[in-house]
């Protein structure tokens, strides 16, 4: 027996939340939920072909000080910033040796650069010490350094070693609670959840879907529901602008014809690139 029917045979008969249908609310049943869940996610692969990790990367060292960085800012923002830090610190021994001082400097743009320094610092640190100044390709080996939790860590096995994990960004969590797929709000209980519906193998290009839709249709304020593709999935449609000319409006990055959050984005993005730092768009 496969996986999804595995999951399917033996979750089907049990109860789980409400969603709406055509004669008001029900009961929805796993079954129903997976399969429901399982259809959003084959409706996103289909928009989003192309979808990636939004952060500039060359070399898993490069993924992971990127992925700290990220934290309380935007991928572009990072994007801007890391060019001229890999450039000063290419290997997690030059990283570990920095001046505090010129570090906070190179990665001010970023904000709360203080503190991510000295994970940065811990981290190469860390890494020179420890694994021989290589990143551990292990999810209990990458939680052990500084400033490095599951979600950055499963960033860091899904895109630079191949092992899948789910990446619970705050866009992953709203749309997913949004979805009824998990009422959970701690990262790791919604993690654990969210895992259970679908295949391992599904894991890291689901984060990267569902990120991809959360940055750019279903906003944390305004969903643009009028412009969204899974609209009859969904039930949270109607929370945001269902006019399908405003919400059209709404859309960001390359569904709003605007630059994309990559300065190198890969071949397939059918968006602009990104501007360097201090350039005109």
């Amino acid at each position: 027996m496969g996986e999804q029917e595995s999951v399917e045979s033996t979750e089907a008969a049990k109860p789980h939340k409400s969603v709406k249908g055509s004669k008001g609310t029900r009961p929805e049943s796993r079954l129903a939920l997976v399969r429901r869940a399982r259809r959003i996610n084959r409706e996103l692969a289909e928009v989003y072909p192309y979808a990636h990790p939004e952060l500039d990367f060359e070399s898993p060292f490069q993924l992971l000080v990127a992925t700290v960085l990220s934290a309380q800012t935007t991928d572009l923002r990072v994007n801007q910033t890391t060019p001229a830090l890999f450039a000063a610190y290419p290997a997690p021994e030059d990283m570990a040796a920095a001046d505090p001082e010129a570090l906070e400097q190179l990665i001010r743009p970023t904000g709360f650069f203080r503190a991510k320094a000295k994970s940065l610092l811990g981290l190469s640190a860390a890494l020179r010490d420890r694994f021989d100044g290589e990143v551990p390709g292990r999810l209990e080996d990458l939680v052990t350094l500084p400033g490095v939790g599951r979600k950055t860590a499963n960033v860091v096995l899904g895109n630079a070693f191949g092992v899948p994990g789910l990446t619970v960004d705050t866009h992953f969590g709203r749309l997913v609670r949004r979805w009824k797929w998990t009422a959970q709000e701690d990262p790791e209980k919604v993690e654990a959840e969210i895992a259970a519906l679908f295949p391992k193998s599904e894991w890291t290009m689901l984060s990267h879907r569902i990120i991809f839709h959360g940055r750019r249709v279903c906003h944390a304020r305004k969903p643009a529901c009028g412009a969204c593709p899974i609209a009859p999935l969904c039930p949270a449609y109607g929370e945001g602008e269902t006019d399908p000319d405003k919400a059209k409006k709404l859309l960001k990055y390359e569904l709003g014809g605007q630059p994309g959050q990559r300065l190198r984005p890969p071949s397939d993005y059918p968006g602009r690139p990104a501007a360097p730092l201090g350039a005109a768009e």
